[in-house]
């Protein structure tokens, strides 16, 4: 399970950043996700409510993430599909040249600080 370093690292990336505005206390950090990230929501979900017990910034902190869907795009009919129901070959016209546009996105969106 690679999520509890993925929360460190979001956690040490928000601690700089709170650090260098002076901010004391964050209230939820916001996370753009992509569809076919290798990061599992749930187990990162839980990663931080523990993780979050341990540093006094985020104490009581929430994390939302919001997930971006992942589309691929066809070069042999520049036509655009969902990734996760047809996979890499496109449904359009059966070309497997291929390539995902978005969906394995790991982004810090938004800080809330009290």
């Amino acid at each position: 399970m690679h999520e509890l370093g993925v929360t460190f690292h979001i956690m040490d990336h928000v601690e700089k950043v709170a650090e260098e505005n002076g901010v004391t206390r964050i209230h939820t950090v916001t996370l753009e996700l992509g569809e076919v990230s290798t990061v599992i929501e749930s187990y990162l979900q839980s990663c931080w409510k523990w993780a979050a017990k341990k540093r006094p910034l985020f104490n009581e902190c929430s994390l939302v993430v919001e997930t971006l869907p992942a589309i691929t795009y066809c070069q042999d009919c520049n036509q655009t599909y969902p990734t996760v129901k047809y996979g890499r070959i496109c449904p359009h016209c059966g070309s497997e040249r291929t390539y995902l546009l978005q969906g394995n996105e790991f982004n810090i969106k938004e800080i809330e600080v009290e």
